[in-house]
């Protein structure tokens, strides 16, 4: 009996430690300081039930929070991208350097540095790299999930029929699909056009953030969970969050149903409409002149 307990409570132990995990790696977090005078809490807390305490003299050390598909050996290799940006201030997303979306960068200067990009393993099934598409001086942002079959062809995002659907709900609202500009987190087809994995979201980020800092558009629809997750400071789910702007970095941010999603379920729609709705009005409160 005692066996079976020291068993459960290791399996506890392990989901615990692989949500938090988990949590931390959807942050964009990739180490945590561990010190005698300052313990992560509650990892500490289940730790020190089957860990001996560290020795006093031990000195601090810098661990990373591996990602679900990395293993123990490769969970040490340091997978950070590295860009020609100014120096980072602290922030849970370690990518941009001041906590507003500002920058003098052009997009072509972001896109010369994706370069055929090789940064992760969707390189090796992607056709090309589908960068954000769009007018650059946009005062409205749409952003998904990653490029799907379509989109991984023609090299330009939401072509596809969710890309259709999108038109329409663009030209709903009173607008043009040349007037705002449309991109995804990631920016190669994930194989089968699976979710993609927190790693290859965190490296492919970046650059979208400093897309975002370049255009500085007025506001930003986030379609779907993954990419609500990978934008946000949030965990919660896109049902609970969508149609309530979100003041992020000084942007507004409006997370909303992914048009995929209103292909499958239609009865999703309207809610979506009346997302879409409040960005319209926003944007009509705001004046129509941009330097």
């Amino acid at each position: 009996m005692k066996a079976d307990s020291t068993a459960d409570e290791l399996l506890d132990l392990l989901n615990q430690s692989r949500e938090f995990t988990q949590y931390f790696a959807e942050l964009g977090v990739e180490t945590i300081a561990l010190s005698s005078d300052r313990i992560v809490p509650m990892v500490a807390r289940e730790q020190s039930r089957t860990l001996p305490p560290p020795s006093p003299a031990e000195p601090s050390t810098q661990r990373r929070v591996p990602s679900r598909s990395e293993s123990p050996a490769s969970a040490t290799k340091d997978l950070s991208v590295s860009f020609s940006s100014p120096p980072q201030t602290a922030s849970l997303f370690g990518e941009l350097a001041a906590p507003q979306f500002q920058s003098t960068e052009r997009m072509e200067d972001i896109w010369r540095d994706i370069g055929d990009c090789t940064r992760c393993g969707l390189c090796e099934g992607r056709t090309q790299v589908v960068n954000t598409f769009g007018n650059h001086k946009a005062r409205l942002m749409f952003v998904g999930e990653a490029p799907g079959a379509d989109e991984d062809a023609q090299g330009k995002p939401f072509v596809g029929r969710a890309g259709q659907l999108l038109t329409k709900i663009i030209e709903a609202i009173g607008m043009k699909r040349e007037d705002v500009l449309i991109g995804n987190v990631n920016r190669c087809r994930p194989p089968g056009n699976r979710q993609p994995t927190l790693e290859e979201a965190a490296i492919c980020r970046p650059f979208l953030f400093r897309e975002i800092a370049a255009v500085q558009p007025d506001v930003i629809v986030v379609m779907g969970n993954t990419a609500v997750r990978n934008l946000l400071e949030t965990r919660e789910g896109i049902t609970r969050i969508r149609g309530k702007f979100q003041d992020f970095r000084g942007i507004k941010f409006m997370p909303t149903f992914h048009p995929a999603y209103l292909l499958r379920d239609p009865s999703k729609k309207r809610e979506t409409w009346e997302d879409l709705k409040k960005v319209r009005d926003y944007l009509d409160s705001l004046p129509t002149e941009r330097d």
